[in-house]
């Protein structure tokens, strides 16, 4: 394994702008809020929905961002050739 090598493509930016970033800031914020809110008193049935809402757009949301940072990755194999992991596996249909 030692001729096998992980590279990492430079990437400038991640395109989220600092609004976006708020926006994320704020929703785990939400998150958080709802989530002490429901261990003190308990949630209603409108705070239970936008529970499971904010949860699922989380997920998705680290999901991408996951899936991003791995597009980035290419492996030189032992014969020296580069496969990008984002082109082998990445964005299919479906994912």
């Amino acid at each position: 394994m030692d001729s096998l090598k992980i590279i990492q493509a430079d990437a400038p930016g991640t395109g989220e702008t600092e609004k976006e970033k708020l926006m994320d800031e704020k929703a785990i914020a939400r998150i958080n809020e709802l989530y002490r809110k429901s261990k003190a008193e308990g949630l209603t049935e409108a705070e239970k929905k936008e529970q499971q809402i904010l949860r699922r757009e989380y997920v998705e949301a680290f999901k991408q961002n996951l899936r991003g940072q791995l597009d980035q990755i290419s492996i030189q194999e032992k014969d020296g050739s580069i496969t990008n992991l984002g082109e082998k596996y990445g964005r299919k249909k479906g994912n």
